[in-house]
């Protein structure tokens, strides 16, 4: 799953590196950064898939280790022949289990890692950070203003008309429903 994601997102950052400007560069390297959040969630999950898959095989050994227990105290040989097969398959796949889950914690704090680095790295890409995107967002706003546009926080006189309007809707639902009980206490 790692080697899937780490290809994914080299070829993402090629491509941010050769992006023409910074603006390009950011969303490709956002675009990285999500795929990669995306991928260590995904890691989680199967983490806690193979540990609940442990869980399992345990409980399957504990259940073999007494089966087999039993019928020793029984005389059963055949019995407890069969659950020491059980038992012995059961303790391999405990101890592949045990390998499996140490390499996917491996690989998910290597992920983990370079997920912070992205965005690290995402966070320095974006040109003078939060403060510039507002200082520009306000720009563009001004921009709007002269152009003849309006400001949703500072239309009051669009506000007061959405205002009036809702009102005027409010009542006149107050008066449908008053009709509507009116009638049909009428007809009762």
């Amino acid at each position: 799953m790692f080697d899937g994601l780490k290809a994914r997102l080299d070829k993402l950052f090629a491509d941010a590196a050769a992006a023409p400007d910074a603006r390009a560069r950011a969303a490709m390297l956002r675009e990285a950064t999500v795929e990669a959040r995306v991928g260590v969630s995904r890691m989680r999950e199967a983490l806690a898939a193979s540990e609940r898959e442990l869980a399992q095989e345990r409980a399957e050994l504990e259940r073999a280790e007494r089966r087999g227990r039993l019928a020793a105290e029984v005389p059963d040989p055949e019995t407890v022949e069969i659950a020491g097969r059980f038992a012995a398959k059961h303790r391999d796949r405990i101890g592949l289990l045990e390998k499996k889950l140490v390499v996917q914690r491996e690989e998910l704090a290597l992920a983990e890692r370079d997920l912070e680095e992205m965005t690290a790295e995402l966070r320095a890409a974006q040109p003078g950070g939060p403060a510039a995107a507002q200082a520009g967002l306000d720009a563009a706003w001004r921009d709007l203003e002269q152009a003849g546009g309006v400001r949703p926080e500072t239309d009051l006189d669009g506000e007061l008309a959405r205002a009036q309007a809702e009102r005027r809707l409010y009542e006149s639902a107050v008066e449908a429903q008053l009709a509507h009980l009116k009638r049909k206490l009428g007809k009762e």
